[in-house]
């Protein structure tokens, strides 16, 4: 049964966002953390819900786009090596020792990044108001600079500015991604799902539908 309710075509909602890093950890890399070289859908929810977020509706990012040259830089991280799957997380409540078991890692993170994020709104079926009542209270957040909490781009040591979106152009450069994560299911149970992803010429299109998977995600 759908538990969400059908939705009337809208343009998408935007919102620009920069920060001096980012780091969004591809999940096949276990060992050393290394970025996809662009924003994930999974991150640009989060920044998304860290502006506006309510339970009456969820956001599907649409597409990304890259508005500066993708620069590299290596980072030593102190991280825990007691690593719960997210299913242990989220489901079963498990904690991690981030004392007891503390080790110092390498990232290949990106530097001075932005992006251009478009996002629609799914309205869950117990949703109270419209889709236009929602999308315009997000808009007038961003104009105020108002969060609920400070958003960052993959991990807390990059936070984020955010602000209405202008008229830059995206890079000139198209690169295949490999595969990522569309989607997470928090059930329960704790579901998956994934697409192959390309940049193409600064733009990352964001599927609709993903393909369900299995794995955690580092």
């Amino acid at each position: 049964m759908s538990t969400s309710r059908p939705q009337r075509p809208f343009p998408p909602v935007v919102v620009q966002v920069k920060a001096d890093g980012a780091l969004f950890t591809r999940p096949e890399l276990r060992v050393e953390r290394v970025s996809y070289p662009v924003m994930t859908p999974t991150a640009a929810v989060g920044v998304l819900e860290s502006i506006f977020w309510k339970p009456e509706f969820r956001w599907v990012p649409v597409t990304i786009e890259v508005l500066r040259a993708i620069r590299q830089f290596t980072l030593r991280r102190n991280e825990t090596h007691d690593l719960p799957s997210l299913v242990d997380a989220v489901s079963r409540g498990r904690r991690i020792n981030t004392v007891d078991k503390r080790d110092q890692r390498s990232a290949l993170c990106l530097r001075e990044v932005e992006y251009r994020i478009h996002a629609q709104v799914e309205l869950a079926a117990h949703a109270d108001k419209d889709e236009a009542a929602y999308r315009e209270q997000f808009r007038r957040r961003v104009s105020r600079g108002a969060c609920y909490q400070s958003p960052y781009l993959g991990t807390r040591e990059f936070p984020a500015s955010f602000f209405a979106p202008d008229d830059q152009q995206p890079i000139d450069h198209s690169e295949d991604l490999g595969v990522m994560l569309h989607r997470i299911h928090h059930g329960p149970p704790v579901r998956f799902d994934w697409f192959t992803a390309r940049l193409d010429t600064g733009v990352l299109h964001i599927p609709p539908i993903g393909i369900p998977g299995t794995g955690a995600v580092a």
